[in-house]
């Protein structure tokens, strides 16, 4: 008995599609986050934290803002695992 595993053909093509609307959907996300912040100064404020924080590591505030919620979301899935482990 022999098993036969077919595989559709790796296209990069398709993965820099993915990870370019990926891109412009996160960019226009922050964008719109920025615009709002013209009506919460609370928001305002941390958004000027987050800029000077890209600032002084010397990335660009699109990357500060995804390092942040990145670190949030793997923080929040280890509290949940260790809530879930006994």
């Amino acid at each position: 008995m022999s098993i036969k595993i077919e595989s559709l053909p790796y296209d990069q093509r398709l993965e820099r599609f993915i990870m370019l609307e990926s891109h412009a959907f996160f960019s226009k996300m922050v964008d719109q986050l920025v615009e709002f912040a013209e009506y919460d100064p609370e928001l305002a404020d941390g958004i000027k934290w987050l800029d000077e924080q890209a600032q002084k590591k010397g990335v660009t505030f699109y990357d500060m803002v995804f390092e942040v919620l990145y670190k949030h979301d793997v923080n929040a899935k280890a509290k949940d695992w260790l809530k879930t482990r006994n």
